[in-house]
């Protein structure tokens, strides 16, 4: 686990100094957040036309395994469980998902689509395919399979860190 300071000491009014590869990797965690903001921009945007969001897709998606409880589904999309609990609740308000005693723990409820959140989520799935295969027309595909390999050793190295 890399040690993170928790105070900054500023000498003489200089930037701290980075290697090459800290500058490199520095321009591409500044990216993947660039690239971020415009996946969620673009994901809202394929969920408007079933009133969601992208937050609200993700744990829809999630619920489509049914056997996954919040805290799983906040476990694999890598976010709070709390945040997931909370749109959960609120598709679930909205007759999209429903709860559903789970067999392996008393208390966490598994989440599950109901029939018209299968329906909102075909609609967002429809028009994420369309997007996806647009986009992915402008990239060699080898070269896409590549970032992914990527991004996901650098996924896996920041969580060994936590």
């Amino acid at each position: 686990m890399i040690e993170i300071q928790k105070r900054q000491h500023v000498v003489n009014g200089e930037r701290p100094r980075r290697t090459s590869a800290g500058d490199a990797f520095s321009a591409f965690a500044i990216t993947a957040l660039k690239l971020a903001g415009h996946l969620t921009a673009a994901g809202d945007q394929m969920a408007k036309p079933a009133g969601q969001t992208s937050a609200r897709w993700q744990v829809l998606a999630g619920a489509r395994h049914e056997n996954m409880s919040v805290a799983q589904i906040a476990k694999l999309l890598g976010v709070a469980r709390q945040g997931v609990q909370r749109l959960a609740d609120v598709l679930e308000a909205e007759g999209l998902v429903t709860y559903a005693d789970n067999p392996n723990h008393q208390r966490a409820k598994l989440v599950a689509l109901t029939s018209e959140g299968r329906a909102r989520l075909s609609v967002i799935e429809t028009n994420q395919a369309v997007w996806a295969d647009a986009l992915g027309a402008e990239f060699d595909e080898d070269t896409l399979k590549k970032a992914t390999e990527i991004m996901a050793h650098v996924l896996d190295s920041l969580a060994t860190q936590r």
